[in-house]
């Protein structure tokens, strides 16, 4: 993880309506580029912006969108998100009130302490993209934290992990291990907005991406006839796509436990993709990382099939979408990744307009619902405004001292 400066939450108020990036009408070949557990529903109807973010695209005649198949569920989210924007999870500080702890990275998202032979990891409501931070996300953290706990539970058969516990919804305390200085990326589809994205290298003309060999002819958005990795490595502030050679010759990663990462990636990506569809959705690509303990055992770590690690598209509409030039019907942060481009150069701009509080809104629905639909159980909203962080600090006191 990189180290970044993240901002303290959002506190938007009376920001003008802003408008979703329009998806493109063009035939393909010329395009570029635990249910909500509440004790009652909201009956106050969405934003424009928010419902155009969940019913982006959809044509006339087109079956209702999986996003909003209970409306009145959403109105919910949307309302508790609203109230919860002032109680983001910006900062963290707990090597300040729980003792014994040492602040070992801050990332883009999550921040690592140091507790003798554990780390303990908070995932923030920090939202980031384009290698930089972007806005504060309300239950985000919760969200991705509880997400990978699912899917590290369910991935053991594929391989071990280094979950040790979560004493806190936003908190993993987990072994220490070496970390390969790689990520495994891996892509199910020809698609994406960023400098790294394999819609956008392949639009430019890449025909060997990470020692992939792409076929011409492709359209933004169409299904490879195989899986593929894309590894990346990190160069000060930003990923470097890299190919296998280069990871070996470099002495990142041995030829071994290069091998044995990557089968490991591409098993469980197939088997994240099976339990998207069985649910409705499509696992699009995403992201691996893995450690190796001083037995010389390769763990999974980091996160698992996130909606921050991970693209994810309706499955229902996807082909008539695409036959269709339409953008398909996504369930992750693309829409917000869109609206930055379309609205400043994120890569350059030193100062980053503010994401609009209905986009950050929407953003928060979209992870609970892809949560929701995923694990088929009900996400808890807190039920109080304590301080996330003072909670955090005092579960993670409790849990250290029982370890």
């Amino acid at each position: 993880m990189s180290p970044s400066a993240p901002p303290s939450a959002l506190r938007l108020r009376g920001l003008p309506k802003a408008s979703l990036p329009a998806s493109s009408s063009s035939p393909p070949s010329a395009r570029f580029p635990h249910h909500l557990s509440m004790s009652a529903s909201s009956s106050r109807r969405p934003p424009p912006l928010a419902a155009t973010a969940a019913a982006a695209g959809t044509g006339s005649g087109a079956s209702p969108s999986l996003l909003a198949a209970d409306p009145g569920h959403r109105d919910a989210v949307l309302l508790a998100a609203r109230g919860a924007m002032a109680n983001c999870l910006g900062e963290t500080s707990l090597h300040l009130a729980v003792p014994g702890l040492r602040l070992a990275a801050k990332g883009k998202v999550r921040d690592v302490y140091e507790s003798g032979e554990h780390l303990v990891l908070v995932t923030t409501d920090r939202q980031s993209a384009f290698d930089r931070v972007l806005a504060s996300i309300p239950f985000k953290g919760q969200v991705l934290n509880e997400t990978s706990l699912w899917w590290f539970d369910r991935t053991r058969h594929i391989t071990p992990n280094a979950v040790v516990s979560s004493p806190d919804k936003n908190v993993t305390i987990a072994k220490r291990c070496s970390v390969f200085p790689v990520e495994f990326v891996v892509r199910g589809y020809v698609t994406g907005s960023t400098d790294t994205s394999l819609w956008t290298v392949y639009n430019k003309g890449a025909r060997n991406y990470c020692g992939n060999v792409l076929r011409d002819g492709m359209v933004k958005n169409q299904k490879l006839s195989a899986n593929i990795l894309t590894p990346t490595t990190k160069a000060a502030d930003h990923d470097v796509p890299v190919t296998p050679e280069e990871i070996i010759n470099s002495g990142l990663m041995s030829k071994e436990d290069f091998d044995e990462a990557r089968s490991k990636a591409l098993s469980l990506f197939a088997y994240g993709q099976e339990v998207a569809l069985e649910n409705g959705l499509i696992l699009v690509d995403t992201k691996y990382e893995f450690g190796k303990t001083a037995d010389g055992t390769i763990m999974l770590i980091d996160e698992v099939h996130t909606p921050d690690s991970s693209r994810y598209w309706i499955a229902d509409s996807y082909k008539e979408r695409f036959s269709s030039g339409l953008e398909p019907e996504n369930v992750d942060k693309e829409f917000l990744r869109l609206w930055f481009k379309n609205n400043c150069n994120p890569y350059e701009d030193a100062v980053l307009p503010e994401a609009p509080e209905e986009l950050v809104c929407e953003l928060a629905w979209r992870y609970i619902f892809l949560f929701e639909t995923i694990t088929n159980t009900k996400f808890e909203i807190p039920k109080t405004q304590e301080p996330i962080h003072e909670r955090i600090s005092r579960n993670v006191a409790q849990a250290l001292q029982n370890l």
